[in-house]
């Protein structure tokens, strides 16, 4: 029997778009001089450090995302390195949003470069679908940039169309229907499947579970044990297409982290980092309309373990507060070569549930409020404390893939 359109073993109800090699393709963009040149884009220039980005004229070497800034340069002699400049792929990233919004609304911003769309009526049609999926390609470059490029996967859920935009990179489009399953899914490997790294690869190996095939022929219950957890179920109905309702989970810390390049790797260089990093985790905390009893650092050494300290605060949105408690903390900082530090803020409670101290001081909120209100008009870090007035230009924006920066943060 030929599936006809509106056969539920043909409809797919998601799209997932992925930009490719995204970080390097704005700097193409930005620079026509790049364009058809190996291109990588690390975090600062050290041979130790990574590439956060590779151009597909460097992929074609060997250079992929994550390969060491050293091993690159042998890999690809004449592959060209650009310090990452977040604020302009989060312009970019914004500018494609929109774009992909005015062919298909949003559903869900998954990273800084990837987006999901749920399909509704006739766009569950493979063929409408294709049609739409060429009509956001065509858009973004025409409206965004000729140098981008996207792969597009169309699927019964949202897990498996991330899957299937994987398939075909660059600019590739595939589509995975239900009756096509579980076929399709066969010649993936199971480092193939979101969620699925190194540790949990091993795992499944060590329990005989070493091909897509044998995974996808566990019982539920058997998966879940494969998992220890049940997202081992969940990952049994995501494979055969079913849509599981997502539960919707607060926000339960904001954090900063930052490697340190080289000539920073000291002890007074990474207190002044760390400052930074707390200021502008303050200002998120209450640009986000948040509260936290608390504060935690971190530094990470070279040759030995990261140091961890936290304390307890009354409830409080201070900057000030907080740089004076990574001042106390910083005390007990063990001796080593610094890498790395970060700065946690846990324990979030919104606005809505404050509940004020009676021995808050209300000139000190409505201080660091008009403080924000003037950085805001006039740029920020126009005004700023005194604690932090030697931390510069140190520790410059940053993008994490799952988290991207708000404009005011720019």
């Amino acid at each position: 029997m030929i599936p006809t359109i509106g056969d539920p073993a043909t409809l797919v109800r998601w799209l997932y778009l992925d930009m490719n090699s995204f970080f390097a393709s704005v700097e193409q963009e930005m620079n026509p001089s790049l364009r058809g040149k190996p291109v990588a884009v690390v975090p600062l220039f050290a041979d130790t450090t990574c590439c956060i980005a590779v151009s597909y004229e460097g992929k074609a070497f060997g250079v992929k995302t994550g390969t060491k800034v050293g091993e690159a340069k042998k890999l690809c002699p004449g592959i060209v390195l650009i310090e990452a400049n977040h604020e302009s792929y989060i312009r970019y990233h914004n500018r494609i949003v929109e774009t992909v919004e005015s062919c298909v609304p949003v559903e869900t911003v998954c990273s800084i470069d990837e987006i999901a769309s749920r399909l509704t009526g006739s766009q569950q049609d493979v063929e409408v679908a294709g049609a739409l999926a060429e009509k956001i390609k065509r858009a973004i470059k025409t409206q965004v940039g000729s140098s981008l490029r996207c792969s597009i996967g169309v699927a019964p859920n949202r897990y498996l169309a991330k899957i299937a935009a994987d398939m075909k990179k660059p600019d590739g489009f595939t589509v995975i229907r239900p009756c096509d399953l579980p076929a399709a899914l066969f010649p993936l490997k199971l480092r193939d499947l979101p969620g699925v790294g190194a540790r949990m690869e091993e795992r499944l190996k060590r329990t005989g579970i070493s091909t897509m095939e044998k995974l996808h022929s566990l019982p539920a219950a058997e998966m879940q044990r494969a998992w220890g957890s049940i997202s081992g179920e969940k990952m049994w109905h995501l494979l055969r297409g079913e849509e599981l309702l997502e539960k919707a989970t607060g926000q339960q810390t904001i954090s900063h982290s930052h490697v340190l390049p080289p000539e920073l790797r000291n002890e007074p260089d990474a207190l002044r980092v760390l400052k930074k990093l707390t200021t502008k985790a303050a200002l998120r905390l209450r640009h986000e309309g948040y509260w936290t009893s608390g504060i935690e650092v971190f530094v990470r050494f070279l040759g030995q373990d990261t140091w961890k300290a936290r304390c307890a605060l009354t409830e409080t949105q201070d900057t000030l507060v907080f740089i004076h408690a990574i001042g106390e903390l910083w005390k007990k900082l063990p001796t080593g070569a610094v890498y790395a530090v970060g700065v946690v803020l846990p324990g979030l409670v919104p606005d809505s549930m404050h509940v004020p101290s009676l021995f808050d001081d209300p000139r000190r909120g409505k201080l660091t409020r008009t403080l924000d209100e003037v950085n805001q008009k006039f740029g920020k870090e126009m005004v700023h404390f005194g604690a932090t007035h030697d931390a510069g230009k140190l520790a410059p924006l940053r993008i994490a893939f799952t988290r991207i920066p708000d404009e005011s943060e720019l």
